[in-house]
Order: C-alpha cells, then structure tokens, then sequence
C-alpha cells in the first residue's frame, strides 16, 4: 500500500491574551489625552444641563442637585414638539434624495462609459476643496429665485429651500464610487443575459451588495441635516420649517443665556444622532473601510 504524503498541518491562530509592552505607552497616553479632550465638551454639556442657572453662572463644575427638569422645561419652552417634528421631515427628505442621486451618479462614473468622464469626475472632487460657507450666498440667491425662475415663486421660508440644495454631495458620490468599482464585471455579464439594463442591474445586484456603504451616507446625510443650523438660519424667518438646532436660539435672549436649558436643549439634540450610530456602526466602520479600496 502507498503511503500517503505527510500534508503540513494548518497554521494556528494564537488567540491568547494580550500582552502589555512598554513601548505602547506613548500610543496609549496619546490615545488617552486624545480621548479626554473629545470627551470634555459632552460631559460640560451633560454636567451643565442638570445645574441651575445660578450654577452655571457660578461655573460650578458639578450640580449639588440634579435638575432633570430642566430637560422636560427645555422641551416645552423651546417647542422642541415642533421643532423636532421639522428636522425629522427635513432629515428624511434630504435622506431619499442624496441617496438617489449618490447612486446614480456614482454608478455611471463606476459603471459606464461617456466622453469626459474622468473630467467630470476631478471637477466633482475638486469642489470638495471648497468650504460650505463659501457656497451659502450663491445657494441663497438660487432659492430666492435671483438667479433663475424657480416653480412657485421664492422658495425661502419653505421645505424646499431647506432640502433640495442638500440633495447632491461630492463626497457621497465619491463614497459610492469606489464600492461600485470593485463589483465584478462578470455579474453585469450575467445581467445582460437575463435581459436587464444599466437600472435594473443597479437596483437588484449593486445596491443590494453595497449596504455598508450606503448604510454610511445614510448616516452621513442624517447628522449633516440634523445638525445644521446657519443654512437653516438664513433661509427662513418664521417658526414654520425651522429645525430643532434653530430652536435652541430661543434660549438666547437679551438678558442672556438660559445656559442650562441651552445644554439640556443639546441633549435631547444629540440622542437621535448617538442612537443611529449606534445601530450603524458596524456598518459605518465597514463602509468607509472599504469603499476606498479601488479607485
């Protein structure tokens, strides 16, 4: 009888504890510092939304008495009722119409083919390099109607004005881009054959394969819109359409700062958007991981 080759057993992987070594230390206290000064400005937050106003106007570093009410008197006297409902819509409406015109757009610079392409798509990363600020007068004479005609007259003071100019991003497009590059050609092949157009193929193989990275401008979008407040600020002058970040400026008046009302405001700002990423964040970490894997 033969006998059969000795085959090299397969590697193990060591999952034994980690060992501490010293020359992590300056990692470690580097990645500590770091930590404590991301970590300071949400505890002055929480701390100074349980104080009184005394407090806060003593700097107290510490409540002596929690005040939990002041989340329940924020609520109320700031409308957060209303004001909360108006960043939910304006969110979710910015939301379908980036993720749309993200995918598409990213599609056609991964997919396709058409003259000027890759000069499109360095102009389009270009703009990246400018900042937001510099692009708020040019967007506000478009949606006042300045610049061009718009269906209905002025679109300030509306839904409109608040969502549509969010609706197309750079960075979103580049995002998509780079993920649906790396989707192999032979699944577009198979497509062809079962009939299916450049569409079809996008909406049944390469958005369903691309969760995590759409998963990450979801969330992207989601804490842009939520959290914007000069935009918002410009375009509109009444209670009507202004979001939660709007709201907090009532707590601001001539005699000054409602401070621990302003804080206990920003709290309730922020849970939806730590809530989200919490749900997300898996996906969050893999989308940007590997989105940029293949240019």
């Amino acid at each position: 009888m033969t006998a059969l080759p000795d085959f090299p057993a397969p590697a193990r992987v060591q999952t034994g504890a980690y060992s501490f070594r010293f020359s992590h230390l300056p990692l470690y206290f580097i990645l500590t510092v770091g930590a404590i000064f991301a970590a300071t400005p949400f505890l002055y937050m929480l701390t100074t939304s349980l104080m009184t106003l005394g407090e806060t106007i003593n700097r107290r570093v510490l409540p002596a008495s929690p005040q939990l009410g002041n989340y329940a008197q924020a609520w109320v006297q700031g409308g957060f009722d209303h004001y909360f409902v108006n960043s939910v819509i304006i969110s979710a409406i910015t939301i379908v119409g980036l993720v749309t015109t993200s995918a598409l757009a990213a599609y056609a610079f991964a997919r396709m083919t058409f003259p000027g392409q890759n000069a499109v798509f360095l102009v389009l990363l270009a703009t990246l390099m400018i900042p937001e600020t510099v692009t708020f007068i040019p967007n506000f004479l478009i949606v006042r109607g300045s610049v061009l005609p718009l269906p209905g007259g002025s679109w300030l003071d509306t839904l409109t004005a608040l969502t549509v100019p969010f609706m197309a991003n750079a960075f979103s497009i580049f995002l998509l881009r780079q993920f649906f590059a790396r989707i192999p050609g032979e699944l577009w092949d198979a497509a062809q054959l079962d009939g299916a157009g450049h569409l079809r193929f996008l909406t049944s193989v390469v958005l369903p394969m691309s969760r995590a990275p759409v998963l990450t401008v979801t969330l992207l979008t989601f804490v842009a819109s939520w959290n914007s407040f000069l935009w918002p600020l410009l375009v509109t002058f009444t209670p009507k359409w202004r979001p939660l970040t709007v709201g907090l400026w009532s707590f601001i008046s001539e005699a000054g700062p409602q401070t621990q009302l302003l804080m206990a405001g920003s709290v309730i700002a922020i849970v939806p958007v730590l809530a989200i990423y919490l749900l997300t964040q898996r996906h969050f970490t893999e989308g940007v991981a590997t989105s940029g894997l293949k240019g």
